[in-house]
C-alpha cells in the first residue's frame, strides 16, 4: 500500500517581472510545483535563472505578478494580516551568505531570540532555555550565546542562521543556496545537519542550489531551472539516471566522476554561447539558442510541460507533438 503524500506548499502559475528603464523584463514564467510534507525538493540551475526569486516570492518578500501560493491549502494572498503573520511563522528561510545575513551588532542571543520576540513565543527564562536548546540542536555550545557573529567561522555562522530558522518550530524551511559561501569540507557538515534536523523534526525543505551533486544527495525530487522556466521535474533518481531535457543532460555531464577512467571515457556536453538576458529573451523554447538537439519548431513555439514518465516531466518539443 503506497503512502499518501500530503501537500504542504502549492505554487501555481507563478510569474514575476521587473521594470528596467522602459522595458518590462520577465523573470519567472508560469512556475508550477508542489512540495509534500517531510520531503526535500531541490531547485537547481545556473546563477540568475530565478531560483532565489521563487523563494522570495513564496515568502512574499517579492510581490508576484500572477499566480497563487498555497500553504496547507490556504491561499496566502487571501489571508488577513494577522493570519498571514501566524502562517509565516511556519515558513522560514536560511539565507545564502552567513556573513551578510547576521546583524554584526547583535549577539547570538539577540539573533536567535528575535523571531521569538516578534511572534511572542517565549520570554524571560523560557526564552533563554529555548535559545540554548537551539544552539545545542545545531551543534554549537550554548555558552556562545553572548558572542557576536564576527567571532565565528562561516560554518558556525550558518549554524546560527539555521538555529534562527528553527526557533519558531516551522514546518517548511527554504534553504536559499545555504552552502555556496562555505568551504567544501564545511558544506558536507551543514548538509548532514540539515538531514539530521529533518529526520528529528519532520521538516520540509525547498533546497536551492547550483551544485547538482549536493542537490542529488539531499533531495527527494528535483526541478531544473533555466531563464525563469522549469525545464524538467522528477524524482532525484529519475532525473539523474534518465535526464530528459538536453539542458539537464548537459548539466549532469559537467559533474566530475570519482573514477578517473570513467571520467576520461565519458563525453561532456559543451553548450555554445551564453545564457540570454531577460531583457532580450529568445522566442519559442528559452533554451533553443544553445540546445544541441534544436528543431525548427523550437525557434518559434514554446513547448508544453509534459509527463514523459510517471512523475517525470519535461518542457521540450522532443516529447510530443506541439504542432497544433
Amino acid at each position: 500500500m503506497s503512502k499518501i503524500q500530503v501537500k504542504l506548499l502549492e505554487v501555481q502559475n507563478l510569474s514575476k517581472s521587473f521594470r528596467i528603464g522602459k522595458i518590462r523584463a520577465q523573470a519567472l514564467f508560469n512556475i508550477n510545483f508542489d512540495l509534500f510534507e517531510k520531503e526535500t525538493l531541490g531547485l537547481v540551475g545556473e546563477s540568475g535563472c530565478g531560483k532565489s526569486l521563487i523563494a522570495r516570492t513564496i515568502l512574499s518578500l517579492e510581490k508576484k505578478d500572477t499566480g497563487r501560493v498555497l500553504f496547507k491549502g490556504y491561499d496566502l494572498d487571501k489571508l488577513s494580516p494577522y493570519a498571514l503573520k501566524r502562517t509565516r511563522q511556519h515558513m522560514q528561510i536560511i539565507f545564502q551568505d552567513p556573513y551578510a545575513s547576521l546583524n554584526p551588532k547583535m549577539t547570538v542571543r539577540a539573533i536567535i531570540g528575535e523571531p521569538l520576540d516578534i511572534h511572542e513565543i517565549a520570554r524571560g527564562k523560557a526564552r533563554e532555555e529555548r535559545i540554548e536548546q537551539l544552539l545545542h540542536q545545531v551543534g554549537l555550545d550554548p555558552s556562545y550565546k553572548s558572542r557576536f557573529p564576527h567571532e565565528f567561522s562561516g560554518g558556525q555562522r550558518q549554524r546560527i542562521g539555521i538555529a534562527r530558522a528553527l526557533a519558531l518550530n516551522p514546518e517548511l524551511i527554504i534553504c536559499d543556496e545555504p552552502l555556496s559561501a562555505l568551504d567544501i569540507s564545511i558544506q558536507a557538515q551543514v548538509v548532514n545537519l540539515l538531514k539530521k534536523l529533518q529526520k528529528e523534526s519532520g521538516l520540509t525543505y525547498l533546497f536551492i542550489s547550483h551544485d547538482l551533486s549536493m542537490v542529488k544527495y539531499i533531495s527527494t525530487r528535483i526541478c531544473v531551472m533555466y531563464l525563469g522556466h522549469i525545464l524538467e521535474m522528477g524524482t532525484s533518481e529519475s532525473v539523474y539516471t534518465k535526464p530528459l531535457h538536453p539542458y539537464t543532460q548537459a548539466l549532469l555531464s559537467s559533474i566530475p566522476l570519482a573514477d578517473p577512467v570513467m571520467e576520461r571515457m565519458r563525453t561532456k556536453i559543451v553548450l555554445p554561447g551564453e545564457v540570454p538576458s531577460i531583457l532580450n529573451p529568445p522566442t519559442g523554447c528559452p533554451f533553443h539558442p544553445r540546445c544541441p538537439k534544436v528543431m525548427e519548431i523550437c525557434r518559434h513555439k514554446k513547448p508544453k510541460m509534459r509527463e514523459v514518465d510517471p512523475g517525470h516531466y519535461a518542457l521540450c518539443h522532443l516529447f510530443g507533438d506541439d504542432s497544433g
